[in-house]
């Protein structure tokens, strides 16, 4: 009797929304300068961006599609690149409870 050969080990599948592979926007990239992309929302300039608010990220905007919890996800402004979560930009718009 021959052993069956081990299977390769399986890639999980991406949560829901997830754009596994792609690469983190760049807040040099050109779009992310036009809407105001930063990584990390804490440190928004509020008097270039007064409408932000404490509290406002990727991760609670409408537009935001990495699944809750995720630590980045897709969003449609930025078609072909992940957003990370704790990110922000100018767009921000809050998802709907």
């Amino acid at each position: 009797a021959t052993t069956p050969e081990p299977s390769a080990p399986s890639t999980p599948a991406a949560p829901p929304g997830a754009t596994a592979g792609l690469p983190l926007m760049d807040e040099k990239d050109p779009t992310a300068g036009a809407l105001g992309y930063i990584n990390d929302g804490t440190k928004v300039d509020k008097v270039k961006y007064p409408k932000y608010a404490d509290g406002q990220n990727c991760s609670n905007c409408a537009l935001y599609q990495g699944a809750a919890g995720s630590a980045q996800g897709g969003c449609p402004l930025y078609p072909g690149k992940n957003v990370w979560a704790k990110a922000w930009c100018s767009a921000y718009a809050k998802k709907a409870a």
